[in-house]
């Protein structure tokens, strides 16, 4: 079955960027350390602190995190429910949400790659 677009679980996934995270100083600033509306620095970040969290949630909820952002950038929505509840580590605020979240959906479907081959 499959389950309904939200903005709830895209926010959940994001929660390691949120100050209400607050149990590791390393990751706090490494996180302040980069330029988030940078796309290299940006995929850096996802790719230390978001693919490891990504990865221990089964295949199905994987597939409801990339059908979530799928279907909220098919609609041009532009994420401030997911952004306007959060306040980051960020050094800065995020110039573009959508892109933002672009680059989000295109690193968790990069992630998924080791998990479709190991299926065939």
């Amino acid at each position: 079955m499959k389950k309904n677009p939200s903005m709830e679980i895209i926010r959940g996934l994001l929660f390691t960027y949120d100050i209400e995270n607050t149990d590791d100083l390393e990751r706090e600033r490494f996180i302040s350390s980069k330029n988030i509306n940078n796309e290299y620095e940006l995929i850096a970040l996802f790719d230390e602190l978001t693919k490891p969290e990504f990865l221990s949630y089964t295949e199905p909820e994987q597939k409801w995190f990339i059908d979530s952002i799928e279907h909220y950038l098919s609609i041009d929505d532009d994420f401030d429910e997911v952004f306007k509840k959060m306040e980051t580590y960020f050094s800065e605020p995020i110039v573009n949400q959508r892109i933002f979240m672009k680059i989000l959906l295109n690193r968790l479907k990069q992630y998924m790659l080791p998990l479709k081959d190991q299926s065939n």
